[in-house]
């Protein structure tokens, strides 16, 4: 580890919160566009406040990479004398208590690699202000509990620039001389920097409009490259459902005149809620069906849900600092998977939540990066926009519609938008909403807030046939995570039923009740260990635990395989019976990849063919629920259940079981393939996208024989697809054979001209289990349509690779470490929030086995003693090594 000294980047602690010296009535902006230079003229309207401690504080201004021009105060020009700069921030002592001040900044987009504040993608000018993107555009108070309104007026060239876009609604327009043009935009909201927002360019138009329920009529505009107009028709009527959904369900209607998203190619996030004007990764806005999925077409309506979502929970009440980041982003992803639940299939929505939670923010849990939903300290807050802030935070108010019910958490989201619209407030604020709405204490719960880690929930059962009772023991444990040796019991959700012989669930009735009180219960779990017994139980039954995986824990109970072959036939929760097809993988998977490390035989069990068998003959279940219980745990899933990681083990034991249901089954695979084809004009409906998944995971089954006649399928399915979907899965089972070169080379010639088309090519290259190895990447980045500055390049390729081709980037010889240390270095100098992304891929090494933990280790030390490293990537190297 690298010698601390006086430029290691400094933890920014919660504890040390205090409220601004200063608060912003008004802001004025204005820009004047240039291909090599742009001056923002800003004119801050602020005032002393009166909640900071020291009524003589200076003003500190933040600003980063801008060159200063000009400084006024109360239009006196200040010099040098009168204000201190430096490379974070301009600071004046002597301050009046209420001021205007005037500052002339110069900036220069075109070099912007890091894609954060005001940067140009081709010849067009785009802003990203999240989280502290602002003050590379201007000297700013750059948090989020400073909110002002905003003025902007954007002046360019009219040829060059003709659409000129910032946040609010368009006040006015109009030529100022021969070639430039201004327009002028005004946000009747307050708002924090960070949803700021500014784009100029050629740029195309979809436009339509969309009447609320009181009457008003939003005009609906999608900006795009003249070339992607026709890929917008999704898009657009994702945002009408949106706002039909947010206006149904909480009662909430837009507040401007318009609604504008535009699309970009160069985009760290996958979309950003800058008020009025959304700015979105062209991946969340672009589909037509010969060039998207139908997980695409999904993705889409969810970006779109989530970020028009925002516009109550994110702006209108917004979070005070940024250790509250899950306050918008927990909430509003909860927001957009109920949405998703209610266009498509709920259960399916739900079991893909949950394998995104297991898959990626359990690991998390038990890695060095390990925080709580509202963590404690941060060197960067870019490395915070995490699986935990997102995912398990929308658990965390989930778990809260859980114990009240649907009704019960409206009540609480219309107090939180009563007392707060307007505000900066905090997960508690939150929390105080749902009790006082409810009369419901909350307390304990507050501890999901401020304690890291996945806790365990431990449950055995006895049945008395005599006294016909069924005693559940139920004991919470939560790991220790850096920082946290020691955690309290957590306030827990406990959804279950209980499944009888014939298959019915059966009436509920705890000790002390009169009566039953339904099949489904919701236990509240408090402490270190309780008992609950249900009475009235006239046969032994199977518990059917943790239903709609109502709270974000790993479930410990002793499920004998008979059990769980029960569940998996009978179950009324669609979850939990997709649960008992997982945890009798994760089984049998554990012993194949325990018998591939001890050099025996692999060989699938008996009874898991059988019930696999029966799952697949199942007609009467949804066909894209069968398809995800016939989808194998990912290698990465698989990694992180292990005491020491042997990636070829895990390799060898996944391989084994894929290729071993493709034999056993291979007869009704093929029928539940055939019987699944559908020539008709492609249609993302749930139905059609559900008859599409399960088709495509019997092929992928298929392709693992290696049959001629089998591979001619996916060769035909290709060469027919009138879809992306189809001839995606095809390339997809082709490609880990040679027959899949001559697809893959066919495939690129046609989507050559189609970026995010190419970004698919990519991936499934990198994921290939034949061509996924460092050289091909290697060779791969050399390719005309890779370019190591766009971040939707480098998560295709690298990315793809790095976190998800677990055999391939631990190679034994250690030269995908090597490789990725390198490639670090190189975008880190580009734009540090991408290269810490890839710098996660270390996280997992103090699991591997000896020699790859060695490799791992002595490369991130490399990586630790480089001079200059961004805070971003020192952040995720230091703690990996602490």
């Amino acid at each position: 580890m690298a010698k601390l000294d006086a430029n290691t980047p400094q933890a920014i602690q919660l504890r040390d919160y205090t409220p601004p010296a200063f608060l912003i009535d008004k802001v004025d902006l204005t820009f004047e566009l240039d291909e090599t230079q742009t001056r923002v003229i800003s004119r801050l309207v602020l005032h002393r406040n009166p909640a900071h401690p020291d009524a003589r504080a200076a003003l500190c201004l933040d600003g980063r990479e801008l060159e200063l021009e000009s400084v006024k105060l109360d239009g006196e020009v200040l010099d040098g004398s009168r204000y201190a700069l430096d490379a974070e921030s301009l600071t004046i002592a002597a301050m009046p208590d209420n001021a205007i001040l005037e500052i002339v900044t110069l900036i220069h987009p075109e070099t912007n690699t890091s894609l954060n504040g005001l940067y140009r993608s081709g010849a067009n000018f785009y802003s990203q202000c999240e989280a502290e993107g602002f003050r590379k555009i201007t000297y700013y108070l750059d948090r989020p509990d400073v909110m002002a309104r905003f003025t902007t007026t954007v002046v360019a060239d009219k040829q060059k620039w003709p659409v000129l876009l910032s946040n609010g609604n368009k006040v006015g327009e109009g030529q100022l001389d021969k070639s430039r043009h201004w327009v002028k935009w005004v946000d009747p909201f307050k708002k924090p920097a960070y949803l700021f927002a500014l784009v100029a360019g050629k740029l195309s138009k979809l436009a339509d409009k969309y009447t609320t329920g009181s009457g008003r009529e939003v005009a609906l505009e999608i900006f795009v490259e003249p070339a992607d107009l026709d890929k917008c028709d999704h898009a657009m009527e994702s945002v009408k459902k949106s706002m039909r959904w947010d206006e149904q369900r909480y009662g909430l209607e837009y507040d401007l005149d318009t609604y504008m998203i535009v699309a970009v190619g160069d985009f760290n996030m996958g979309a950003m809620e800058n008020k009025g004007l959304n700015i979105f990764n062209t991946k969340y806005v672009l589909a037509r069906p010969d060039t998207a999925t139908d997980v695409d077409f999904d993705g889409i309506e969810a970006v779109i849900a989530h970020e028009y979502f925002h516009n109550w929970t994110g702006n209108r009440v917004t979070c005070r600092d940024w250790f509250q980041l899950s306050l918008k982003e927990g909430l509003t992803v909860f927001r957009d998977q109920e949405f998703s639940a209610d266009m498509g299939s709920a259960s399916v929505q739900r079991i893909e939540a949950v394998r995104t939670l297991r898959t990626h923010q359990f690991a998390e849990d038990a890695g060095p990066m390990a925080h709580p939903v509202r963590p404690e300290s941060y060197i960067e807050i870019n490395n915070f926009y995490t699986v935990t802030i997102y995912e398990k935070g929308a658990e965390v108010v989930r778990m809260y519609q859980t114990l009240l019910g649907r009704e019960g958490f409206r009540r609480g989201m219309d107090l939180y938008f009563k007392r707060h619209d307007g505000q900066a407030v905090t997960c508690d604020d939150f929390r105080a909403a749902m009790a006082d709405a409810n009369g419901y204490d909350f307390s304990q719960f507050a501890r999901w807030y401020s304690q890291a880690g996945t806790p365990v929930l431990s449950v055995r059962a006895r049945y008395d046939a005599s006294a016909q009772t069924y005693t559940l023991e139920v004991a919470q444990s939560c790991p220790a995570t850096p920082g946290q040796s020691e955690k309290l019991p957590f306030h827990i959700p406990l959804a279950l039923g209980l499944v009888g012989p014939d298959g019915a669930d059966l009436p509920l009735q705890l000790a002390g009740e009169n009566e039953a009180q339904g099949t489904q219960r919701v236990l509240s779990v408090k402490e270190a260990s309780q008992t609950f017994t249900f009475v009235n139980v006239p046969v032994e039954p199977v518990p059917s635990l943790l239903r709609n995986f109502s709270a974000p824990v790993k479930l410990d109970f002793p499920y004998s395989r008979a059990q769980l072959v029960h569940l998996l036939a009978h179950d009324s929760d669609a979850f939990c019976r997709w649960e008992a097809s997982q945890t009798l993988m994760l089984e049998d998977l554990q012993d194949l990849i325990d018998a591939a490390r001890q050099g025996q035989p692999l060989a699938l069990k008996d009874d898991f063919v059988a019930a696999m068998r029966q799952v697949l003959a199942n007609e009467a279940l949804d066909p894209a629920l069968v398809a995800l219980m016939l989808t194998l745990p990912a290698e990465t899933y698989l990694a992180d259940q292990q005491a020491e990681i042997d990636p070829d083990a895990i390799r060898a034991g996944r391989d084994a079981m894929r290729l071993g249901l493709a034999r056993a089954l291979r007869s009704e695979l093929k029928a539940s393939y055939l019987r699944l084809q559908d020539d008709s004009a492609y249609r993302f409906e749930a139905e059609a996208v559900a008859r599409r998944s399960l088709k495509n995971v019997c092929l992928g089954y298929l392709t693992e024989l290696d049959e001629p006649a089998l591979l001619e399928l996916a060769e035909q399915q290709y060469a027919k697809a009138n879809n992306m979907t189809d001839a995606q899965a095809a390339l997809a089972g082709l490609v880990n054979w040679a027959e899949g070169d001559a697809v893959l080379d066919a495939f690129a010639k046609k989507w050559a001209h189609e970026a995010l088309v190419m970004d698919k090519w990519f991936t499934l290259q990198a994921l290939s289990r034949r061509l996924g190895n460092v050289q091909q990447i290697k060779a791969l980045m050399q390719h005309p349509a890779f370019a190591i500055t766009n971040p939707n390049k480098v998560r295709s390729l690298i990315g793809a690779f790095v976190h998800n081709n677990l055999a391939g980037f631990h190679a034994a010889d250690g030269s995908g470490y090597s490789f990725i240390a390198d490639t670090i270095l190189t975008i880190d100098k580009l734009n540090p929030q991408v290269a810490a992304r890839l710098a996660g891929s270390f996280n997992r090494w103090k699991k591997m086995e000896a020699g790859r933990r060695a490799a791992m280790q002595a490369q991130l030390e490399r990586l630790a003693a480089q001079v200059g490293l961004s805070r971003d990537v020192y952040e995720i190297v230091s703690k990996n090594l602490q």
